[in-house]
């Protein structure tokens, strides 16, 4: 089933008549964007909606293992080392961060989303967005840790002429993708159904990517044209990056355990010199907000 679900799929997906779909359209009830005159649900967003609605047992919660889970990202994994939190990483993409998060199997999760609002593109409120409708996570509390820039990365002097993903598909240029649940690929979903695309407008790798460093690497040995990643991602690989968007790239955590040693200490670090001069090293980051509140459940 595709990650971006029509009227008449999402219907039949949810089990419900249109005309009943279209009045929880018109009520706002149900995620769904209008794309080029047409209404678009995703998949993900559906499910979080329906799994939101399920009873959750009350069970005695545990300390959660000392473990950031979600997205990967070169700033974070530093910092992580650089405070000495003690705090280890599990990068397995952002909604796979929040699921583990609900089930106390990490402690942090980070996480960098995208939605469609009017047909664009909406980072701004789509990391609040997720965790404020995200099951089991009432509780949690949301901390910028970054701003960062993504884009295509291309080999280098960008062979291909590449601009964006509709001149992707136009070249028929080998792209490739991140596993389903990642931000990077719900960032290539959005920005091909703002512009009037589908993923079988593109030719897609078969071989999955887990990390942007992953995609970099693809790009640089050949077996890729180009791939979404981080401004950072292709700095360290030594490929060129063709700008797309600024995105939020924020911590989430219980709020029981926002003040608990490790997450302080990382916290603590985030405000330091020495973070600041390692985003500028890295390139693509903005840090100026890095450490605040941006939700709390």
């Amino acid at each position: 089933m595709p990650e971006l679900l029509t009227t008449d799929e999402a219907a039949l997906y949810l089990r419900l008549s249109e005309r009943k779909l279209y009045e929880l359209v018109a009520n706002g009830v149900v995620p769904c964007s209008k794309v080029t005159g047409r209404w678009l649900f995703p998949k993900a967003a559906l499910d979080r909606w329906i799994a939101s609605g399920l009873a959750q047992p009350q069970i005695a919660r545990e300390t959660p293992p000392p473990i950031v889970g979600g997205s990967h990202d070169p700033l974070l994994e530093s910092a992580l080392r650089d405070s000495g939190s003690g705090l280890a990483s599990l990068a397995e993409g952002s909604e796979s961060g929040l699921r583990r998060l609900a089930r106390g199997e990490v402690a942090v999760a980070a996480i960098h989303l995208h939605q469609l609002t009017d047909g664009k593109v909406d980072e701004i409120d789509a990391n609040i967005d997720a965790v404020r409708t995200a099951p089991g996570l009432h509780d949690a509390v949301l901390i910028a840790f970054a701003r960062r820039e993504q884009g295509l990365l291309v080999a280098p002097g960008n062979p291909l002429g590449l601009s964006d993903l509709p001149s992707a598909a136009a070249k028929r240029a080998r792209v490739a993708q991140r596993p389903g649940g990642a931000g990077a690929q719900l960032l290539l979903l959005s920005l091909l159904a703002a512009a009037g695309l589908t993923p079988d407008d593109l030719e897609l790798m078969r071989d999955i990517c887990q990390t942007g460093n992953d995609v970099a690497q693809a790009v640089r040995s050949g077996r890729a044209d180009c791939g979404v990643a981080t401004r950072s991602a292709a700095a360290t690989a030594g490929v060129d990056f063709v700008p797309l968007v600024w995105e939020n790239f924020d911590l989430v955590l219980r709020q029981r355990d926002y003040f608990q040693p490790q997450p302080q200490q990382l916290f603590a670090f985030m405000r330091s010199v020495a973070f600041a001069a390692k985003a500028a090293d890295l390139g693509g980051y903005d840090v100026s907000g890095a450490g605040r509140v941006r939700l709390v459940n």
